[in-house]
C-alpha cells in the first residue's frame, strides 16, 4: 500500500509574469494583487511504495532561514532523509516545478537535491525546455542535472518504470508534458502534474488560458476523471489549495 504525503512550500499567487508570490491565507487578500493573478499551492510529493521512495516534482527550490532546501525540510518532517529518495519523476520543466532539481551549498557547489536518487525525465521536454529557456523554464534549474547519471530518459508515448509505474506523454499544459500513473498491486496512484492541478479543475469543464493547448488540457481531465473513478486511482493535486489528495 502506497504511503502519500503532501510536501507543501505554501500558497502563492501567479500573473502574467509568471512570477510566483508568496499569499498567506489568513491575511492576504486575492483581489489585492494584479488582475488575474491565480491562486495556487506549489506542492511536490513524497509516495513511498514497497520498492520505492518517490518524490513527484521538485518544487520551486526554496531554502529555509538556515539554507536547507525546503523540500529536505519537509521530508524530514515526515521522517525521510532525502538520501533515501529512490525516483524523481517529472511531469514537466517549468519552473515551479524543476526549481528544486538541484541546489547550491554553501562553498558554492551546485548538488543534485536527492543524491542516490534516479531522475525520470521525458527527453523531447529536456530538449524543449533547453530551447525555450525564459520565463518558465529556467534552464540553471535543470541544466546541471542534465549532464549527471542520474538522469534516466523516458523516449516514446508511454512507457514503463520498473514494471509498476507507467508515463504516458500528455502534451496539453505544454507540448512535451507527461503523466504518471503507480500501480503497486494494491494502490493506483495518478499524478498529472499541470494537467490534473486542483480538484475543482476536475469538476468543472472549462479551458484554462494558461494551458498551451487549453482545448486538449480540459479533454485530458475529464479522460482522467472517468478513468480514475473506474479504476479507484488517489489522484495528487500540486497546485490545490486544500486538496492535495483525492478519490472519486
Amino acid at each position: 500500500m502506497a504511503q502519500i504525503f503532501p510536501l507543501s512550500e505554501g500558497a502563492f499567487t501567479v500573473g502574467h509574469d509568471k512570477r510566483f508570490v508568496p499569499f498567506n491565507l489568513d491575511k492576504d487578500i486575492l483581489t489585492d494583487r494584479s488582475t488575474g493573478s491565480l491562486l495556487v499551492e506549489v506542492q511536490p510529493f513524497l509516495v513511498v511504495t514497497a520498492k520505492d521512495v518517490i518524490i513527484f516534482d521538485s518544487g520551486l527550490g526554496f531554502h529555509n532561514a538556515e539554507g536547507v532546501p525546503q523540500i529536505h525540510e519537509n521530508i524530514r518532517q515526515h521522517g525521510y532523509e532525502p538520501s533515501q529518495v529512490t525516483k524523481v519523476l517529472m511531469s514537466h520543466l517549468h519552473k515551479d516545478h524543476a526549481g528544486g532539481l538541484v541546489y547550491m551549498s554553501d562553498n558554492g557547489v551546485i548538488n543534485t537535491t536527492f543524491p542516490n536518487a534516479d531522475y525520470y525525465i521525458y527527453r523531447p521536454e529536456a530538449d524543449y525546455a533547453l530551447q525555450h529557456s525564459g520565463s518558465s523554464y529556467i534552464a540553471a534549474d535543470f541544466e546541471p542535472l542534465l549532464a549527471t547519471t542520474q538522469v534516466k530518459w523516458l523516449d516514446g508515448e508511454e512507457g514503463n518504470i520498473d514494471g509498476y509505474i507507467h508515463f504516458t506523454h500528455s502534451g496539453g499544459h505544454c507540448p512535451q508534458h507527461i503523466v504518471f500513473l503507480i500501480n503497486d498491486g494494491g494502490d493506483k496512484v495518478f499524478y498529472g502534474g499541470d494537467e490534473a492541478p486542483q480538484l475543482k479543475q476536475m469538476i468543472m469543464k472549462y479551458i484554462a488560458k494558461y494551458d498551451n493547448d487549453g482545448k486538449k488540457a480540459m479533454e485530458l481531465r475529464a479522460q482522467y476523471l472517468e478513468e480514475g473513478k473506474h479504476e479507484g486511482w488517489q489522484f495528487l493535486f500540486y497546485h490545490d489549495i486544500k486538496t492535495p489528495v483525492n478519490r472519486f
